[in-house]
């Protein structure tokens, strides 16, 4: 198929007829009928059965259209990243992405520190899941972005930031007082208790469950959860032991749970990505030594 051939086959599927597909990419009606009867001589199958004026999908139309809508996602990141180019980066703007998990203790007080140092720049944050940090990124979307435990990602840059230790937050009442150590809680112990999970395919879920298969550990997830704030926010409702990041933790309602080191140690990597020399690595550096200079602080007060 031509790009042509792919244009009007879509439109056509969107509208369900020649008129309106003709109508959607600004052409004429028999321009629409000629590149569809092209497209289907030169494919050698029908896409669309007529009847009386209206166009049915054949199975074979139904066959290509999940490809075709996802090579029009396609041409619309091209399209993005053309306008992000074209249009460049405002030296008074810094478009910052995170986690959410570093998005409610450390992250502000980054803000705050380099709001300090560079009053005229705005700040622009947006909270995301990994991937679509590293998407972002890659479109050129965004100037830094800030990640727990990210996979290796060859087009980007990595900075450890810090390495984080991952903590157990028991309602309180879950357990007696005397089995709520200080010192840690042990991942065997977890294993009578309801626990909150986290997503299987979160890097910490993924840590997590290899730490489980390790030492034998099999836990008992009440509910899944997506986010670590989720899972800390569900352990303060009594729900059940959640397993989370030092970040996440330092948000906790020390009223209604306990929050104590998990044991045997899990540590995780709080990351800064960005593309290499991308406009704006000025305010991406500052913003990135803010970063470090809010982990070291919170975490050694914690």
């Amino acid at each position: 198929m031509r790009l042509r051939h792919i244009e009007v086959f879509n439109a056509v599927m969107q509208t369900g007829s020649v008129s309106a597909a003709a109508r959607l990419i600004n052409v004429t009606q028999p321009a629409v009928s000629r590149t569809l009867q092209h497209a289907e001589l030169q494919m050698g199958f029908a896409l669309f059965q007529r009847a009386r004026g209206r166009l049915t999908p054949t199975n074979e139309a139904l066959a290509l259209f999940p490809h075709i809508e996802k090579l029009f996602e396609q041409l619309d990141e091209v399209q993005r990243l053309a306008a992000n180019l074209r249009h460049g980066q405002s030296a008074d703007r810094l478009n910052v992405l995170t986690v959410f998990a570093l998005s409610r203790e450390v992250l502000p007080r980054a803000v705050a520190g380099f709001r300090r140092r560079h009053p005229q720049v705005q700040v622009h944050v947006q909270a995301l899941h990994t991937p679509q940090v590293v998407s972002a990124l890659l479109l050129q979307e965004a100037d830094v972005g800030f990640v727990i435990s990210s996979a290796g990602q060859p087009a980007l840059e990595h900075e450890l930031l810090a390495e984080v230790d991952m903590f157990c937050v028991l309602p309180k009442g879950l357990l007696p007082p005397s089995r709520v150590r200080a010192e840690g809680m042990e991942l065997k112990d977890l294993a009578e208790l309801p626990v909150v999970a986290l997503d299987a395919r979160d890097p910490l879920g993924m840590r997590l469950g290899q730490a489980c298969r390790e030492h034998g550990v099999g836990l008992s997830p009440v509910v899944t959860v997506q986010t670590y704030h989720a899972a800390l926010s569900m352990a303060e409702y009594g729900l059940g032991a959640a397993i989370m990041d030092g970040c996440t933790a330092l948000a906790a309602d020390r009223r209604r749970v306990h929050v104590v080191p998990l044991l045997p140690r899990i540590t995780v990597g709080v990351n800064a990505l960005s593309l290499p020399q991308r406009p704006g690595s000025v305010l991406a550096r500052a913003m990135t030594q803010e970063m470090h200079k809010a982990l070291r602080e919170l975490l050694n007060a914690s």
